[in-house]
């Protein structure tokens, strides 16, 4: 796993929870519009349906709740940067748990309502600076919210990408915090200076080896929008696809991500 930088960006606390509710909040209205068949349509997830990533959703907010079930650790051991890297988990493991949940709620609307009423109700009476056991380590409350909302803004494409027609909307403020936290894990992966990659509006990161550049425009940029990087980020979508279809734009030597892509599974 790649050294984590120690001095990453800051969240603000309360925009980061107003954020996770939020989204989650725009999952559960699209959700409840979807019909029998939709939710049973294939998802770009192999060898999961619609109802099957929703109640994965569901589960990737209750990680919150089954942490908070835990003794807290008595220190801190990692940092927001070390969780990307502790994601690869057990997959069929995650894979069972998701359909056993899908099956034990038929009503993916009322399983979602209970989500979200559960979860605020942790986070009005815990602090953001208990701490968590995760598979990175243990973080505070207030930075594993931050990781909820790259799982939320995920897995909303996901949903999105699976259903025809289907608008979810983006939380302003999930959709930022997801997309810097996995600039930054690229800036960790790849640390460098010769390269400035752009994410307008949310993120700029320096990486890759080489030169640094210090002023004037860069030798190396990559630049693209926020949902087209999280796609490269967790493996959705392929370097060379994405600049063959001019959804992202890259200039300079340096300027090649393909080795460092995916950032996370």
């Amino acid at each position: 796993m790649p050294q984590a930088k120690k001095r990453a960006r800051s969240y603000d606390a309360a925009r980061t929870r107003t954020a996770v509710l939020a989204q989650l909040s725009n999952v559960r209205d699209a959700v409840r519009t979807l019909t029998p068949e939709q939710l049973s349509l294939p998802t770009r997830l192999e060898g999961w349906t619609v109802r099957d990533l929703v109640a994965h959703i569901g589960m990737a907010v209750t990680a919150v709740h089954r942490a908070l079930d835990q003794p807290e650790p008595a220190k801190a051991d990692a940092v927001l940067l070390d969780w990307p890297f502790g994601t690869s988990g057990n997959s069929a493991a995650i894979a069972d748990f998701t359909r056993r949940l899908a099956a034990d709620h038929p009503d993916l609307d009322a399983y979602l309502a209970d989500v979200d009423a559960s979860l605020r109700t942790l986070l009005d009476a815990h602090p953001g600076t208990r701490l968590l056991a995760t598979g990175a380590g243990a973080l505070s409350l207030d930075d594993y919210l931050v990781t909820r909302t790259v799982e939320l803004v995920v897995h909303t494409d996901d949903l999105a990408a699976a259903v025809p027609g289907l608008d979810v909307p983006y939380d302003r403020q999930a959709l930022a915090a997801c997309t810097r936290l996995l600039a930054d894990t690229l800036a960790v992966k790849a640390p460098g200076g010769s390269t400035e990659v752009r994410v307008p509006p949310y993120a700029v990161v320096q990486c890759v080896e080489g030169p640094r550049h210090t002023r004037g425009t860069p030798p190396n940029v990559v630049e693209t929008d926020p949902l087209t990087w999280i796609r490269l980020a967790t493996g959705r979508l392929a370097w060379k696809a994405a600049v063959a279809d001019a959804r992202v734009s890259a200039s300079g030597e340096r300027a090649d991500l393909g080795a460092y892509l995916p950032v996370m599974g």
